[in-house]
C-alpha cells in the first residue's frame, strides 16, 4: 500500500492567525505544521465516532434537580447503560443546579442512544459530549 502525504494551502483570517501565533509563542511552539497536524488529529478523533465504532470520553450534563423526578430518571438511564458508563460524578453547582459527568467507553451507537435519552429529559439544561473515536483491541460485547 502506498502511503500518501501531501501539502495544501489554507486561508487563515488575520485575527485567527494572530491568536494562533500568540498561543504558539506562549507554549514555545515554533512549527505551524505540527499545530495543524495536531488540530486535524483532534478534529478527526472528536468527530469520527459519529460514523460508528468504539468511543471513549465524557458527557457532562447540567440539570435542574428541582424538576420533579429528574434525579431518578437520570439514575434509571445510567442503569440501562452499565456496560458503557465507567464512572459517574455528581456535582452540586448551587442549591438548584447539579452537574452529572459520565465517563464512557463503548460503541458509538449505544452512546448516541444514551445522549438522546438524556437530552430529551425535562430539567436538563445543557449536555456537552466530549467523545473520541478509539481503535479497540478487544471485541465489543
Amino acid at each position: 500500500m502506498k502511503l500518501l502525504c501531501g501539502k495544501f494551502g489554507i486561508y487563515v483570517p488575520e485575527e485567527l492567525m494572530h491568536e494562533l501565533e500568540d498561543c504558539m509563542r506562549s507554549l514555545g511552539i515554533k512549527n505551524k505544521s505540527l499545530v495543524f497536524r495536531e488540530a486535524l488529529r483532534l478534529f478527526i478523533s472528536e468527530h469520527k465516532w459519529r460514523a460508528g465504532g468504539s468511543i471513549l470520553g465524557v458527557i457532562s450534563v447540567v440539570y435542574d434537580h428541582e424538576v420533579r423526578g429528574i434525579d431518578s430518571e437520570l439514575t434509571d438511564i445510567q442503569h440501562d447503560y452499565l456496560n458503557e458508563i465507567i464512572s459517574a460524578l455528581h456535582i452540586h453547582v448551587d442549591r438548584r443546579n447539579c452537574m452529572l459527568v459520565l465517563a464512557l467507553k463503548g460503541s458509538s451507537e449505544r452512546v448516541k442512544s444514551l445522549l438522546t435519552r438524556i437530552i430529551k429529559l425535562k430539567g436538563v439544561k445543557l449536555v456537552r459530549p466530549v467523545l473520541m473515536s478509539v481503535e479497540s483491541e478487544e471485541p465489543e460485547s
